[in-house]
């Protein structure tokens, strides 16, 4: 299996499966001298872990991470960082029902028809579980840009849409509440909502936003390597992910240019930001803003029809503990790919500037 690696100076590689002894990763580029904060390491495994709230899965994962190399008397130093994170919850009885069936909008019939093999306990590499390795190395991403601030939050969970501007909302609340949305009100409403969807068996999708300030201009490569497009990636490679859109986003295509055109400060900044920060491919300083799709979790607690691995169609009914909206997990992943993409940038600009 390739692709199991992300970034070119600043790089992820991830390992292990959901129901397997542990999951890993190794950090690779990362600058000596960063003198890491632990505590804030472990704040951001507590942001993705499974079973903090109602609204989640009840897996109790305490997500601890244990670094192996790469760390010497609490600073980095330069050489590859591994690290595992051990799985001690796992329940892989309550997946022998997959074991010969393919679940509707899941990985199984994929993996299988590519690897002739698939792990079917909780999804084995395709697992959403995979993430909690991003979220280690975006941490240490976070700490290496300590100037740039990256703030993402809950804006939508099925029908329920917070439209507020981003520069309207109070980002402090964010944490106050299970669904992470920063509006009280709405977050009521979008927690009641969830409830009630998983009363049915049911699940939901959602979106986050990430607002991304401090940014300085040049963060980005022209053509190929766009800082858009690598934000594009890196989102849409976080599981359940449907959609990416930066800036104005598809609103920009109802908009006429006169419109939509970002007007000149004197000193280089622009008097809108229909832009999302980035124009050419390029970070111009200005705030960075984009918003992520999540589909609803495949598996529900209801009566489906499903594919077994002899041709047949039979019947099924997801078990298990699975998260009925993944929106309010996935605003730290979202974060912690943000500051991947943008380490890997920083790293890449700093070899114009020797």
């Amino acid at each position: 299996m390739a692709g199991n690696s992300y970034g070119t100076l600043f790089r992820i590689t991830t390992f292990g499966e959901s129901h397997g002894e542990a999951l890993g990763g190794v950090i690779d580029g990362c600058p000596s001298g960063i003198a890491l904060d632990f505590d804030a390491i472990e704040v951001e495994m507590a942001r993705r872990k499974p079973g903090q709230s109602a609204i989640v899965t009840q897996r109790k994962e305490p997500d601890a991470v244990q670094f192996l190399s790469g760390i010497f008397e609490g600073k980095t130093t330069g050489t590859p960082i591994g690290f595992i994170i051990p799985n001690t919850n796992q329940k892989s009885d309550d997946y022998s029902h997959i074991k010969d069936n393919y679940r509707p909008s899941h990985a199984d019939y994929v993996y299988d028809q590519k690897y002739g093999f698939r792990d079917y306990r909780g999804g084995g590499r395709s697992s959403a579980r995979e993430t909690a390795s991003r979220v280690v190395a975006g941490a240490i991403a976070k700490q290496m840009l300590s100037d740039i601030k990256i703030q993402a939050y809950v804006s939508a969970v099925g029908p329920l849409s917070l439209d507020t501007p981003y520069n309207e909302l109070d980002f402090s609340k964010i944490e106050s509440n299970p669904v992470r949305c920063p509006d009280e009100a709405m977050a009521a409403t979008m927690e009641d909502y969830i409830k009630q969807i998983r009363k049915e068996g049911d699940t939901v999708g959602g979106v986050v936003t990430c607002v991304i300030q401090n940014v300085p201009v040049g963060l980005g490569e022209p053509v190929f390597d766009k800082l858009h497009a690598e934000l594009g990636k890196a989102m849409l490679s976080i599981n359940a992910v449907k959609g990416f859109e930066f800036g104005s986003g598809f609103e920009g295509s109802k908009m006429k240019g006169s419109a939509h055109n970002d007007l000149y400060n004197a000193d280089g900044t622009t008097k809108t930001n229909l832009s999302g920060g980035i124009q050419g491919g390029i970070s111009n300083g200005m705030d960075i803003y984009f918003r992520v799709a999540f589909k609803p979790v495949a598996t529900i607690m209801q009566k489906q029809d499903s594919l077994n691995n002899k041709g047949e169609i039979t019947e099924m009914t997801g078990k298990g503990r699975h998260d009925p909206c993944v929106v309010p997990r996935a605003v730290p992943i979202v974060e912690a790919m943000a500051a991947i993409v943008l380490a890997d940038f920083y790293l890449i600009n700093k070899t114009y500037n020797k």
